[in-house]
Parts: C-alpha cells; structure tokens; sequence
C-alpha cells in the first residue's frame, strides 16, 4: 500500500495533480503586475461628453475623475436653472460611464479578460 505523504500543514506534497504551484504563482504575479500597469495607463485615458447641443462639455479621466466643464454662457438662463442642471447632471454622467468604459477596455486587452464586466468584480480599488 502507497503511503499518502502528506506536508506538515495538512497539504499533499508534489506537484498537485499536475499544478504546479511555482508556475502559478508566477502567472499569478505576472497578471498582478499587467493589471497594475493597465490601471496606471487607464488613469491617463481621457474622455469628453456634451449635453443641450454642446452647451454643457465635462472631460473625465480613466480614473473616474472630473477634469473640466465647460458651460456656454448661452446656457445661463437665470429663469431656467433646472435646464442647465439636468444638461450639467447628463453630460457628467455620460462622462464617466465613458471613461468607466474606457479603463474596463484597457484592463481588459492588458490582462486579457476581455468581454467581462470589470467594474463588478468587487475588486476594492479596480475603478
């Protein structure tokens, strides 16, 4: 009969039914790193979005921040503030869900993980 040889935490020794662990965990370092690089080149991505016929034009970064808006003083209409707030409020979101877009893009042709919903991976930091 074969002894089962087993490590001293409980774990079989070998190569695991064919895993090499080594190999993995260098794989593993390798796409931690890739990831890394893919973030860092996605905060330098930079998106625009327009609202009311391009009254109202917000630039955002990769990283989901603000980087400017733009509002035509045509647009400054004292009796009708609500307007330019729901023009301001639509071109703000359309560019962020663009650059949120853009980053998931980027990671995912860097690490290879393209089609899948980066965002919600419940990775605390991702984007």
């Amino acid at each position: 009969m074969a002894k089962n040889r087993m490590s001293r935490g409980g774990m079989p020794r070998g190569n695991m039914g064919g895993v090499n662990m080594n190999q993995l965990m260098q794989q593993a370092k390798k796409m931690q790193e890739q990831l890394a690089q893919a973030q860092d080149k996605a905060k330098e991505l930079e998106v625009s979005a327009s609202a009311g016929g391009g009254m109202v034009k917000v630039v955002a970064s990769g990283d989901m921040q603000l980087k400017s808006i733009a509002i035509d003083p045509e647009a400054l209409d004292p009796d009708d503030v609500e307007l330019l707030q729901d023009m301001i409020l639509a071109a703000v979101n359309d560019a962020l869900n663009s650059a949120s877009e853009a980053a998931n893009s980027e990671v995912a042709s860097a690490t290879g993980l393209g089609g899948m919903d980066l965002g919600g991976m419940g990775i605390p930091g991702l984007f």
